[in-house]
């Protein structure tokens, strides 16, 4: 009985750190014999009243379904609620979308994760930040051998896969600048474009809604960019040399 409970304890504790409201569709579960199926029409139930509640706590969520030059990544953030971001930073986000997409017909921004729907102060693991629907990740543009690549992303999910360069910080030392060495050689083969990439940077920095840009200082430079807005992250938080950390 013990074991039970502590399992299902560290399930309520993991879904809720990984979605939010997935710990509550858990318990609404136990409460059945056939807990899979409850389990997901209890969320599916709860995600879907989440994106109807959110605007009353300040957050919308980013469209998941919408074609255009900004869209979700992966469908594992939607799913797992973490799209949410204010109405202004969501704004913010299409006008920029749209001036990269103006300068390079065909561009599609590609956003990572938001944030949760409710309750600031909740963190969205692993970020230290993402707690207040104000901050928002982006993937970089990507080239095959064909070119600039639409919607292609080097992993799965957006995240981990490095633009290697020189960096001032220690290889040692308490931090989450990890490395994940033993990944890379599973992304896919391609290049970041630096046109686009370059090109979505500059309008995020020229937005007045957007306060700060977090971005490895070895990609700022090989990008030939200069914006107070464009900051170093430090050497203990995660590395952003596989993505764009923007906020208001």
């Amino acid at each position: 009985m013990i074991v039970r409970v502590f399992g299902h304890s560290l399930w309520v504790v993991f879904l809720t750190l990984l979605t939010q409201l997935g710990g509550v569709a858990w318990l609404i579960a136990l409460l059945f014999r056939r807990r899979l199926l409850v389990f997901l029409i209890a969320y599916g139930a709860l995600a879907i009243g989440a994106s109807a509640v959110a605007p009353l706590f300040g957050r919308v969520a980013l469209s998941c379904w919408r074609e255009g030059p900004l869209q979700v990544q992966s469908w594992f953030y939607c799913a797992a609620n973490r799209v949410y971001v204010t109405p202004e930073l969501a704004a913010a986000l299409e006008d920029v979308a749209e001036t990269v997409d103006a300068a390079h017909p065909g561009a599609i921004t590609l956003v990572l994760d938001g944030s949760f729907p409710f309750i600031d102060g909740f963190p969205l693991l692993p970020h230290l930040s993402h707690d207040d629907g104000e901050k928002a990740d982006l993937a970089f543009f990507y080239a095959d051998d064909r070119g600039y690549a639409p919607g292609l992303t080097r992993s799965p999910i957006g995240y981990f896969a490095f633009e290697d360069g020189p960096t001032s910080c220690p290889a040692a030392g308490l931090s989450l600048r990890w490395d994940l060495a033993p990944l890379q050689p599973l992304w896919r083969e391609a290049r970041l474009e630096p046109r686009r990439t370059r090109a979505l940077l500059k309008a995020l920095a020229q937005d007045p809604r957007i306060g700060k840009i977090l971005l490895e200082p070895h990609l700022r430079d090989s990008l030939r960019l200069s914006h107070p807005k464009i900051r170093f992250q430090g050497c203990r938080a995660a590395r952003h040399d596989d993505h764009i950390h923007v906020q208001l």
